[in-house]
């Protein structure tokens, strides 16, 4: 699945909700989501589209949002899965 293919609903699938009532939520998020790839790795939608792997991040991130309506970071530590799959396709490393 590309990252331009996920909908709200697999976010939703995704983090076991079946209502609607949090669709603005989950579109917001998913928008949140896809810039904070672009920002993170430096690639543009079009790039992040040709990556696979970065549609489990754009979920595994998405539900970490719903879940605790914020990014953890604990102890000054991003998300490991998150972290290496952004990692392998940032260009912009200073």
């Amino acid at each position: 699945m590309l990252v331009s293919e996920i909908t709200i609903q697999d976010l939703k699938n995704y983090a076991r909700v079946d209502y609607d009532e949090d669709d603005l939520l989950f579109s917001s998020i998913l928008e949140a989501c896809k810039l904070y790839i672009t920002s993170y790795t430096g690639l543009t939608l079009e790039q992040i589209d040709a990556k696979e792997d970065l549609t489990m991040a754009i979920f595994v991130l998405s539900n970490e949002l719903y879940e605790n309506r914020t990014f953890t970071v604990l102890d000054n530590k991003v998300n490991v899965v998150i972290k290496s799959i952004l990692d392998m396709h940032s260009i912009n490393l200073l």
